[in-house]
């Protein structure tokens, strides 16, 4: 029998360096895990080929960035390569509210801000396996010329040097078992005794009676 207590998502910040394959990995994940999303932030950087407004990110100005600010609308924001991104507090509580676990893609700066907010939210940090298949993969994506890849190296030794800040490491080597390793988290997250006290309260008041 199913409980009519609808059960709160888990909150997950999700951080890695550019490149890594956060992204790709998060996009399988969520096609085989029942009840997760990903929250869809506010950035001011401009769109790129293939992305949709509302479903990639909500693309804004800087001022209307700064106006969503200022009302403090933001559960956390930062700026990353002279672009601005933010999280919609409203948004992330009413996907919680509704039983979905939700997932942030945001760096370690965006990461302090979670915690410190909302202690209960986990964190995973996703590393490559070297700076060889990293660089290779930055060269491969062919958006980027030489000296911007490397600045984005440089800026990439410095996020994955937080990865002891968070509760989870997975390492991206060989794809499918990155994901595995991902969907195992979530799933063990969701048997811990609070979330299954909550989903399955009539049970266990009829087991214990």
């Amino acid at each position: 029998m199913k409980n009519s207590q609808s059960t709160i998502g888990t909150l997950y910040v999700v951080s890695a360096p550019s490149g890594a394959g956060k992204t790709s990995l998060l996009k399988e994940l969520i096609a085989q895990t029942k009840a997760v999303q990903t929250s869809v932030s506010h950035t001011t950087r401009a769109r790129r080929q293939g992305e949709s407004d509302g479903v990639d990110y909500y693309f804004v100005t800087q001022e209307g960035f700064k106006a969503i600010v200022e009302k403090q609308e933001f559960i956390e924001h930062a700026e990353v390569f002279g672009n601005y991104y933010g999280t919609s507090r409203r948004a992330i509580q009413q996907q919680l509210e509704s039983g979905i676990d939700v997932i942030l893609e945001i760096d370690w700066q965006g990461a302090r801000q979670i915690k410190k907010q909302m202690p209960l939210s986990r964190s995973i940090f996703i590393l490559p396996p070297s700076k060889k298949a990293l660089r290779e993969r930055l060269e491969s994506r062919g958006q980027d010329d030489a000296v911007v890849i490397d600045k984005r190296m440089r800026a990439a030794q410095s996020e994955m040097s937080h990865y002891d800040e968070y509760d989870y490491l997975v390492i991206n080597d060989e794809f499918s078992a990155a994901v595995s390793e991902l969907r195992v988290i979530l799933l063990a997250e969701r048997q811990k005794l609070a979330p299954q006290q909550q989903k399955h309260a009539h049970l266990l008041s009829n087991l214990l009676d």
